[in-house]
């Protein structure tokens, strides 16, 4: 394909830097004067450490869920269920960190809450598929993961 062609696939897919509207900000992010004093938000306790010591729980947690099942050959439904509900909390939590991260609610607004409600739906679609899976699957996830391994 020449470059000419390539150019005009590519063409379409640009996005225009009108799309997205961002909130102006100050120079330096710096609100008010030097004088000002200085206004903490105010604390809230599934924020911040709180929520940081819940990921790394979650996390620490997961060690010994993967691997039980696949040393010891066993896997039963509470066993698979709670790995299940733990990957996808995790996977949550991690997501969520990613969208507070990279799309902050001072700079793009609306659209940082568009994507923590997608986050949300998807979330909770995959809890659906989870449940699916553990209830018609003989092994559940496990059970799939091991066949996806042999394949």
């Amino acid at each position: 394909m020449s470059r000419v062609g390539v150019r005009s696939l590519i063409k379409p897919l640009r996005i225009s830097s009108r799309a997205i509207q961002t909130i102006p900000q100050p120079p330096g992010y710096i609100v008010g004067t030097v004088n000002d004093a200085y206004v903490p938000p105010k604390p809230h306790k599934t924020h911040g450490s709180y929520h940081w010591v819940t990921e790394k729980i979650i996390a620490v947690g997961l060690v010994p869920l993967v691997v039980t099942p696949f040393v010891t050959g066993v896997s039963t439904p509470v066993l698979d269920s709670l790995l299940a509900g733990s990957l996808l909390i995790h996977c949550y939590a991690g997501f969520q960190s990613c969208i507070i991260d990279y799309i902050p609610l001072r700079v793009y607004g609306k659209f940082h809450h568009y994507a923590m409600y997608l986050l949300g739906l998807g979330t909770a679609f995959a809890g659906y598929g989870i449940y699916q899976i553990e209830k018609k699957e003989k092994d559940g996830l496990v059970g799939i993961i091991k066949r996806l391994w042999k394949a």
